[in-house]
């Protein structure tokens, strides 16, 4: 993400809420699986928790730049 997409991001995440909690949900779960990819081991269930996470937050990202998207157009 540059710098210009940040700015738009946080210049519509004041006039839009959805986009505002899209925003906050992806950098929650993002802080998750930075925590999760320091441990030196996962266990099996962990492992799936980690593919959760990771999918969850790869729908926030679509999610954002369709809103971004549809903004610019």
């Amino acid at each position: 993400m540059d710098a210009r997409e940040k700015a738009l991001i946080d210049q519509l995440s004041q006039e839009n809420p959805e986009l505002k909690a899209l925003v906050d949900e992806h950098q929650s779960l993002e802080s998750q699986l930075d925590e999760m990819n320091r441990r030196p081991y996962l266990s099996p269930e962990d492992d799936l928790e980690r593919k959760k996470i990771q999918k969850a937050k790869l729908a926030a990202k679509d999610r954002i730049h369709t809103i971004i998207a549809a903004h610019q157009s």
